[in-house]
């Protein structure tokens, strides 16, 4: 239940989605090709983390963020990411952790899933919920993470 009332947070609040998903290659635990033609940006990155409205990151990570007394503690620590995973193995977990942990409370944020006998909008249907783009400025501020 409280999946899906988080997947519900998500797309009532992701004014970001909006373009179809493309295709990416998955190898192991990792997307090596970036999804929107190069690096991202690590300021975006860092401002979509701390975004309450479109990324929600914040509500389950917690990490070297502004506002630390609104960090959950459901997810692990952002602390050091960049220093443990590659920019291919974060992209993975931020475009679909469930194919890393399929239990995972984690939202897809960039698959889209099957949305046969699930309530989504029709405005929302086949978007993912966050862009391309800004996946990977989600990925190059992560990746910065080292301590």
């Amino acid at each position: 239940m409280a999946r899906l009332a988080l997947a519900a947070l998500l797309l009532a609040t992701s004014p970001g989605a909006g373009e179809e998903a493309g295709s990416y290659a998955v190898t192991g635990d990792t997307i090596m090709e970036p999804l929107a033609g190069g690096k991202g940006d690590p300021a975006r990155g860092a401002a979509l983390i701390s975004d309450r409205q479109r990324s929600l990151c914040t509500l389950c990570h917690s990490g070297p963020f502004p506002d630390a007394h609104l960090h959950g503690t459901l997810a692990p620590d952002l602390t050091g990411v960049g220093a443990r995973l590659s920019a291919g193995q974060i992209r993975q977990r931020v475009v679909d952790m469930k194919r890393l942990a399929p239990n995972s409370i984690m939202p897809s944020y960039y698959r889209v899933a099957d949305e046969e006998g699930r309530r989504v909008a029709t405005v929302w249907r086949s978007k993912p919920i966050l862009s391309g783009a800004d996946i990977e400025d989600i990925v190059a501020y992560l990746t910065t993470l080292k301590g």
